[in-house]
Parts: structure tokens; C-alpha cells; sequence
């Protein structure tokens, strides 16, 4: 038995590997593309012949790339004539979001007992926390989409709401999942209701343009209109989705007692650094931003940073110590497999994994992963007073 499950573990690191690898290398197309065609709109201006602007041409960048010169124009409404050849950009996106999911299955959904469930968070069964997860990214889209639909025309108001939202869902996520999964969870519901404007909105508009071509029809604008206005939602929710997703590697993030409200506030920077940008392209340095951006991390860090718990009492033996860690720690930190590298099944790996003790399993409790061990709080105390004693 123990064979057949280290078996399977192993293949599933396999799909760890391969869709995660796939879920980066489609990110950076979609991201790419994301950033470049807001960047070529703002950069856009008025075409400097007249004979372009009599042909439909709303706007004109001269670029210059890998060794040559392009010129690129785009069309107020749509050419007189459809070309022969016409790139779409629409399967980087699905392609992010469905080894998102597969990663999701791989990782959090095949072992949810550990990695999406935590009892000392909410008291759900594996199949349960599975279900609220997948229901959270259609719960995303339907918000986000129907709160476009009823405030498309005050974009102050509906950037507000769907911050709103976005709050709301951080706060649930960490009422009902393990630290680390509720920050991912999130970032699948943002990503969710980015590939949602894809396939629903951005897509759908194209082909309505391209039909009214090929109809010998004039298209309608408004088409064009939510085209655009959903690109540049999509654009704006990127650096959050990717902080999310980044998120995992930073315990003193997801581990916090206040982990929701470090997520919405990283994202809402996230979101104001690419403001700053998308202005740029536009020719206006608004400097001021980068520096509230600035300040909003220095002082993120400086209200989380870690402090000791002050645990009375003198220093345990270390036996104590060693103990408590084989018993909570070392069942996979062990072996070939151990998580990270780090082993604690030695004396040796114990004390030299003394600064990663304290960070996971004291200073937060992020380890072990869903407390599927029970270490109890008097044996992180334990282990907290061990520390000190190392002058950590």
C-alpha cells in the first residue's frame, strides 16, 4: 500500500510539474498580449495623411522591435474589406485558465484533505470544500458579469463594487479554506472572471464585427465598445491574479491572522502600479502613483512583520524538540520527496531548518499544511521557546 501511494504521489507531482509549467508559459502570451495592446492603444495617435483618416483609420504607432520599423494602424470601426488572414488572440487565455484548473485538481483538489482544508478554519469534508471552491469561480463570473451589465456607464462605481467583491470573496475564502488555498481560490475567481470577458464578452464581439463584414453590413460600435471596456478589465486584474498565484511561496502573507486583508491590499497595489503604467503609454508620468504604491507595500510590511510570541518558561531539551518535529513534520519531510528540500527527520536537518521552523510553523502557522498532523499549540510554544533560545 505504502508503494501504491508513493506511486501515485509521484504521478500526481508529475501533473504538478506539467501544468504548472504549461499555466506560466500560456500566462506570459496572454499577459503579453494584454500589456502590448493597451500599451499600442494609448500610444496611438492620429494618422498623419489624410487619405488614412478618409479610409477609417482612427489612429497610427510607429514601433521599432528586433532590428526593423512597423507601422501599425488600427481602423476607427473596421477596414472597408476583410483581410484574407486575421490573427485572433483568444487561446492564450483559455489555455491559462484550463491548466489553472487541472493545476488546481493536481495540486489542491487531489489531496484537499491537506491542501484545501484546514478543521482549525472551517469544519468541511473534502468533497465539500471541492464543490464551494468550483462554485466560487462561476459565483465570480455571474457577480462580475451582471454588475458590468447594470453600472456599464459609471466606471468609478463599478471599479469600486467589484473591489467590493473581491473583498467579500477574500474574506469568505478565509473563513472556509487553508490559508494558502484561500489566497489561490481568490486568484481563480479573478482569473475566472478574466477568461469569463473572453469568452463571453470579447470573442462574442469580434465575431458580431466580423459577421457585419462579411454581411455587407456596417458593425455596430457598440460592439467594439465592449470589446475594449472588458480588455482593459482584464488588463488592470492582472497584476493581482499574479501576486495570487505567486502567493503560495510567502507564508507570511497566507499565514497571517489578517491574511484576507493583506491579499486585497497587495492586489489593490497590484492594480495601481498598472494604472500608472497604462497612463505612461498615454505620455503622463504621474510619479505620485508609484510612490502611494510604494508606501501601501513599506507599510504592509511593517504592520505584519513577524514578532516572537512571548512564551514563558525555559528552554526545552532539545529531545522535546526533535519529538515534536518527527512526529508533526518529518511524515513529509523526509526522504527524497521532502517538500523543498527541507529534511526533518535528523537532529542535523532540524537545526539546520531552524530559521524555516520559525517562519512556518511559530511565527505563522502555515505548516504543518492543514494542521493535518494536530500539532497543538503548547508544542509550538515548545518549539517557540527552543528558538528563542537560539537567539531567534
Amino acid at each position: 500500500m505504502a508503494t501504491l501511494l508513493a506511486l501515485s504521489d509521484y504521478w500526481w507531482g508529475w501533473g504538478d510539474l506539467l501544468f504548472r509549467w504549461l499555466h506560466v508559459i500560456a500566462a506570459i502570451a496572454w499577459i503579453g498580449a494584454s500589456f502590448y495592446f493597451i500599451a499600442l492603444d494609448n500610444h496611438l495617435e492620429p494618422p498623419r495623411d489624410p487619405r488614412d483618416s478618409d479610409r477609417g483609420i482612427g489612429g497610427e504607432a510607429w514601433e521599432i522591435h528586433g532590428g526593423g520599423f512597423y507601422r501599425v494602424e488600427k481602423f476607427r470601426l473596421a477596414p472597408a474589406r476583410l483581410p484574407e488572414t486575421l490573427h485572433w488572440f483568444k487561446w492564450e487565455a483559455y489555455t491559462t485558465w484550463l491548466s489553472g484548473f487541472a493545476l488546481f485538481i493536481a495540486v489542491y483538489y487531489s489531496h484537499a484533505s491537506t491542501m484545501l482544508v484546514d478543521p482549525s478554519v472551517a469544519d468541511l469534508r473534502a468533497w465539500q470544500a471541492i464543490l464551494i471552491s468550483i462554485a466560487g469561480l462561476v459565483v465570480a463570473w455571474l457577480v462580475y458579469d451582471g454588475l458590468c451589465r447594470t453600472f456599464a456607464r459609471e466606471e468609478a462605481l463599478l471599479a469600486l463594487l467589484v473591489f467590493a467583491f473581491v473583498c467579500a470573496s477574500a474574506w469568505g475564502a478565509s473563513r472556509l479554506f487553508a490559508p494558502r488555498a484561500a489566497y489561490l481560490e481568490v486568484g481563480a475567481m479573478v482569473g475566472t472572471m478574466m477568461v469569463g470577458n473572453v469568452f463571453f464578452v470579447i470573442i462574442p464581439a469580434h465575431w458580431e464585427l466580423v459577421r457585419a463584414k462579411e454581411d455587407g453590413r456596417e458593425p455596430d460600435p457598440r460592439w467594439n465598445a465592449r470589446g475594449k471596456t472588458r480588455s482593459v478589465h482584464n488588463n488592470y486584474l492582472t497584476l493581482p491574479v499574479v501576486f495570487a498565484m505567486l502567493s503560495n511561496h510567502f507564508a507570511f502573507t497566507y499565514g497571517h491572522a489578517h491574511a484576507w486583508l493583506i491579499l486585497v491590499a497587495l492586489m489593490a497595489i497590484g492594480a495601481l502600479v498598472r494604472h500608472y503604467f497604462n497612463l505612461r503609454h498615454r505620455g503622463m508620468n504621474v510619479w505620485p502613483i508609484l510612490g502611494v504604491g510604494a508606501a501601501g507595500i513599506v507599510a504592509v510590511a511593517l504592520l505584519i512583520r513577524p514578532s516572537s510570541p512571548a512564551v514563558a518558561g525555559p528552554p526545552p531539551p532539545f529531545s522535546q524538540v526533535q519529538a515534536i518535529v518527527l512526529r508533526r513534520c518529518s511524515t513529509c519531510h523526509h526522504g527524497v520527496s521532502a517538500p523543498q528540500g527541507v529534511h526533518l527527520d535528523s537532529a542535523a536537518g532540524i537545526r539546520a531548518n531552524a530559521a524555516g521552523i520559525k517562519a512556518m510553523a511559530v511565527d505563522t502557522h502555515a505548516m504543518p499544511l492543514g494542521n493535518a498532523t494536530h500539532m497543538t499549540q503548547a508544542e509550538r510554544d515548545v518549539l517557540a521557546r527552543w528558538l528563542r533560545s537560539l537567539g531567534r
